[in-house]
């Protein structure tokens, strides 16, 4: 391997002192309000799995279906996020004063949606992740813990769409300590809560599932009350949040723009977390064991993923600026270089599973079965977690450039024609065993990785949305 070649993969994919500053600087304080959340999730796994495993099943099937509408708030608001990012760049307060009126009302035409089914349709919706071929486990106390869970947790919709609302145009505007700050309080208050109402102290009676979706509206109060505080308070940090009340209304022109960039995203995060669901209905096929440890492992591969997951926001928000700035062959450059960061430190994220998953699972008060399956199910992501990185830098790069119906295609078309269509026909027509099936569903995406790196190569997704130029192709 010739000195030239190795000092052009350097060029291409390493970057020098000020680039790794800078991406830090953004990416660690997300990482760490990610951390914080994903935690907070994990404390209530832990604490409920210590109740029992029909009632830790039940909050998995709960999840699992809400799972599906805080993927739509993401994707509705990430769409026309990238017009934030861009107006950032571009240092137009009132662009973004126009995105955030423009979230107010998608986000609650969403939740209102999201409440009514999950209010009306929650019997139907847990019905269908419960299939009677394991004796161990008592059907009815998963089917009234994921219903008591689900009615309590639908409080939270409203102070979840704010913390949403004002965390994306603050980390938008590259202000991503505050959002971190609010997540750590959000912790504490919902550690401190889970203690109290899950197990009864302070006098409190124990009031398990319930407990839990108690503390997490408490918590999720107090997370979008301080940044809504904060950011009304420092309106010089944040010009946009002058008269950003004044009125709600969002000129024509940019309703249609941000709706013509922003549909694609929020279909595609509601059918693609629709795919995970569907995936995760076929995998319930081999019996409620499945959902109970991928329960137990979902909790730790969501902490360990965070590393990865935090590079694709960084990827959004850096690449985002460079293109509303007319930097084009920067965001080129620092783009190469963002991927190979997060698949570098994707690397942390396989030896941490592979470490932790054969002693995670003792923490729960389950069955060895169960066990053993979550501690496979760790590997089987271990494996597949560069992999992973890769097509999650992949979709931001693409979403910076409001290139949103490629997004649409190289993200949900993949999820049902590839991962949910292998999932069905495994689960459905064969023998195998869980574990078998997740490997398969993973290789399949290998064909997605391929699509991702061709457009990537192409350049496809150079393009500045807030002006009337675009840039594609060449260097």
């Amino acid at each position: 391997m010739s000195e030239g070649f190795i000092s052009s993969i350097r060029r291409r994919f390493i970057g020098d002192r000020n680039f790794y500053k800078k991406v830090l600087a953004i990416v660690m304080p997300i990482m760490l309000q990610n951390a914080v959340s994903t935690f907070v999730g994990l404390l209530d796994g832990i604490m409920i799995g210590r109740i029992g495993t029909e009632e830790m099943t039940g909050v998995s099937i709960a999840n699992q279906l809400f799972f599906i509408y805080n993927l739509a708030i993401f994707g509705g608001l990430s769409g026309v996020g990238i017009f934030t990012v861009q107006y950032f760049g571009n240092r137009d307060p009132e662009g973004i004063r126009n995105t955030f009126r423009y979230k107010l009302w998608l986000g609650l035409i969403v939740t209102l949606t999201g409440a009514a089914i999950f209010y009306f349709f929650k019997d139907p919706l847990i019905e269908l992740y419960l299939h009677d071929t394991d004796q161990s486990l008592d059907m009815d106390i998963i089917r009234q813990s994921g219903k008591d869970y689900m009615d309590l947790l639908l409080l939270s919709f409203p102070p979840f769409l704010l913390l949403q609302i004002y965390a994306s145009t603050l980390r938008e505007c590259e202000q991503t300590k505050i959002p971190m700050l609010a997540g750590v309080a959000s912790f504490t208050v919902n550690l401190i809560l889970n203690y109290i109402f899950i197990f009864g102290k302070l006098g409190l009676k124990p009031m398990g599932v319930r407990g839990a979706a108690i503390a997490t509206v408490i918590a999720r109060c107090a997370e979008a009350s301080i940044m809504i505080i904060w950011s009304h308070t420092h309106r010089k940090e944040q010009p946009w949040v002058k008269g950003v009340y004044r009125t709600l209304r969002v000129p024509a022109a940019n309703v249609r723009r941000f709706f013509i960039k922003g549909i694609p995203l929020l279909a595609n995060e509601l059918l693609w977390s629709m795919g995970i669901a569907f995936c995760n209905q076929c995998y319930s096929l081999r019996g409620p064991a499945v959902i109970s440890a991928q329960s137990i492992a979902n909790n730790l591969t969501q902490f360990t993923n965070i590393i990865f997951l935090s590079m694709g926001s960084a990827v959004g928000i850096i690449v985002g600026n460079l293109l509303g700035a007319g930097e084009t062959k920067k965001a080129k450059d620092w783009d190469n270089k963002l991927i190979a960061f997060a698949m570098g430190l994707s690397l942390i994220s396989m030896l941490l599973l592979f470490i932790l998953c054969p002693f995670f699972p003792l923490i729960y008060d389950t069955t060895a079965e169960i066990r053993e399956m979550a501690t496979h199910m760790m590997m089987v992501t271990a494996v597949f977690v560069v992999q992973q990185a890769f097509l999650h830098c992949s979709y931001f790069t693409m979403r910076s450039g409001g290139k949103t119906v490629i997004t649409f295609l190289f993200d949900s078309v993949s999820i049902w024609v590839l991962s949910a269509t292998t999932a069905y026909c495994l689960s459905h027509f064969t023998n195998l065993g869980i574990i078998q099936i997740l490997i398969f569903v993973s290789l399949a995406d290998l064909i997605k990785v391929l699509a991702g790196y061709i457009m990537l190569r192409k350049n496809v997704w150079i393009h500045n949305i807030v002006s009337d130029s675009s840039t594609a192709g060449g260097e």
